[in-house]
């Protein structure tokens, strides 16, 4: 090969190089775009899950002697979706975990609601939702409580 094909062939390697490395930084930042993307709607999604579930506990505990009810129950009354059916039920990227607190007569007086991220590694945030107060409070590191900062709504 002559020294001239030879700094051709070089120079068209350097070109694919540069093509390739400019190639994954697009495909970087739009990977990086889409998980943002997601992580927000699913959080979105969540919070707005939340009010439902607590408005429709409140409508459940007005009509139900003073208690609140369990996924089964509040689905199977056709109060809340079936996508909310399921032990734990998953839905828009979150486990919830609804926990009722009985009385000594058996009826549940109050509740909690916690909604955890299936995947931990978009660090996505963990919510958290009770019957003694309908504002929705976040933590970003763990499962959320009440002591947690509250959400703006």
């Amino acid at each position: 090969m002559s020294t001239k094909t030879q700094k051709v062939v070089i120079g068209l390697a350097i070109a694919a190089v540069v093509v390739l490395v400019l190639v994954g930084f697009i495909t970087g930042a739009a990977v990086y775009g889409w998980r943002a993307a997601t992580r927000a709607g699913n959080e979105a999604a969540t919070i707005q899950n939340l009010k439902t579930i607590a408005a429709v506990e409140t409508q459940y505990f007005n009509t139900h002697n003073r208690t609140f009810g369990t996924f089964d129950h509040l689905v199977s009354e056709k109060m809340l979706s079936s996508k909310f059916a399921g032990t734990p039920p998953v839905a828009d990227g979150y486990i919830l975990t609804l926990s009722l607190a009985d009385k000594p007569m058996g009826s549940a007086t109050s509740y909690t609601l916690a909604a955890d991220p299936i995947d931990s590694d978009y660090r996505e945030k963990h919510f958290y939702v009770d019957s003694k107060s309908d504002q929705i409070h976040v933590n970003a590191d763990r499962g959320a409580g009440p002591s947690d900062p509250v959400v703006n709504q």
